[in-house]
């Protein structure tokens, strides 16, 4: 779905550019995801869970293309 987007945009910035934007994505993204599991009391190995279930996602959606 996304994976256009991804493959131009990697292009377009560089690829060493590119994969520290997107590192940072991801730290970030699985930082929200612990604030939150925190805040409802998720302990870590559901948190886990969730952050693999976002990373499997990004894959499908072509995020991680």
């Amino acid at each position: 779905m996304f994976a256009p987007l991804v493959v131009t945009l990697r292009q377009w910035m560089g690829k060493t550019e590119f994969n520290r934007l997107r590192g940072q994505a991801i730290a970030l993204h699985s930082q929200t995801i612990t604030n939150f599991c925190k805040s409802v009391g998720i302990e870590s190995k559901q948190r886990q869970g969730l952050i693999r279930l976002a990373r499997d996602n990004g894959k499908r959606l072509g995020f991680l293309a």
